[in-house]
Order: structure tokens, then C-alpha cells, then sequence
């Protein structure tokens, strides 16, 4: 498992110091709890005509992805369909991870089986498998290729920008499921 390379993003008239000096760059392991403690997510779209769209989502951090459900008809899901890259944030706009990705779809009950587990236990639901029904919802992963974090505390210091090399995330342990992008047909 090998851990996003990391630097400092560029930030033109903000003061910004050097990686090497305020509080440093961040620990790829610090997004990662962002990521996971999130209780919601905000997902940024284009549509067809290049018009930005954004909607709140839960979501959970699992294998190294982000996880949202929505439905088939819904507008996300369409725009997703037709440029799956995507930028999806945590809800805290103080110490905010931004992660810039591409979705996937996925149809595969194991997968959905999983996130369904994750998404129950994070938000104290009982929905069942039913409620994911590829025919209805869509199920989709997000994989980060870039991330950005910082903390309001150490606003100058702390930026911190983590590259995944090939979109994939440091703690993706299982590379199967994914049916391709959001408007792909999934399997």
C-alpha cells in the first residue's frame, strides 16, 4: 500500500508558507478521518452545457473511495453519466478535505453489499439492499486522482495537496467491482 505523494498547492496571494515550514504538510492519514467522520458531502458536477451543478450527499470512506447513492433520475447522476470527473468535499468548510475524482458506477451486489453495511452503520439506518436496486439508484464510487486539505488553525502553514497516482487511493485494498464511469453500464 503506497501512500499518496504529497506537496503544497498553489495558492497565489494568500501567504502561504513553504512545505517545510508552518505546521507542515498534512498526513495523508489526517484526510482520511476527514473523509471518514464526514456526516455529509457536497458532490460538484457539470452538466451538459457546462453549468456547474452541486447537491449534498451522505456518503462513506470505504477501500479508498468515496461512496454516494442517488437516484438514476436524479441530476448528479445524469451529469455524472456524461463527465464522470467530479469534485466532492466533507461538510466541514473549516478543516475541509476537497477531493477531486472520477465516478464510477457499479452494479456488483458485493460491492453495493459493502457500501449499503457502511453507509447503515455510519448513519444509523436499516436500509435494505432493496434500496440500492441498480435498476433504480445508482450506487457510485468516486476515486480520488488529487486531494487538498487544510486547517483554519494553521491556514498559511497546513495547505497540503495529495496526488494518487492512476486515481487510486492509498487504502484501496480490493481493485474489483467497478462497472466504469457513472454512465456506464454496469455488469
Amino acid at each position: 500500500m503506497t501512500e499518496p505523494t504529497a506537496d503544497r498547492p498553489h495558492m497565489p496571494g494568500y501567504g502561504i508558507l513553504p512545505a517545510d515550514e508552518g505546521g507542515g504538510l498534512l498526513p495523508w492519514e489526517w484526510a482520511r478521518q476527514q473523509l471518514a467522520a464526514s456526516h455529509d458531502y457536497w458532490v460538484s458536477s457539470v452538466r451538459e452545457d457546462g453549468r456547474p451543478h452541486v447537491m449534498p450527499v451522505w456518503g462513506v470512506w470505504l477501500d479508498g473511495a468515496l461512496w454516494f447513492s442517488s437516484s438514476l433520475q436524479s441530476r448528479k447522476i445524469h451529469n455524472l453519466a456524461q463527465r464522470p470527473d467530479c469534485v466532492v468535499t466533507t461538510d466541514d468548510a473549516r478543516d475541509p478535505v476537497i477531493l477531486e475524482g472520477r465516478a464510477e458506477r457499479t452494479a456488483d451486489r458485493p460491492a453495493i453489499a459493502a457500501f449499503l453495511a457502511a453507509l447503515n452503520a455510519k448513519y444509523r439506518t436499516a436500509y435494505g439492499l432493496d434500496f440500492l436496486d441498480p435498476a433504480v439508484n445508482a450506487t457510485v464510487r468516486v476515486r480520488p486522482v488529487q486531494a487538498i486539505g487544510l486547517l483554519h488553525t494553521d491556514f498559511r502553514g497546513s495547505p497540503t495537496r495529495w496526488h494518487f497516482p492512476d486515481g487510486t487511493a492509498a487504502d484501496r485494498d480490493d481493485p474489483g467491482g467497478a462497472a466504469g464511469p457513472a454512465g456506464a453500464d454496469a455488469p
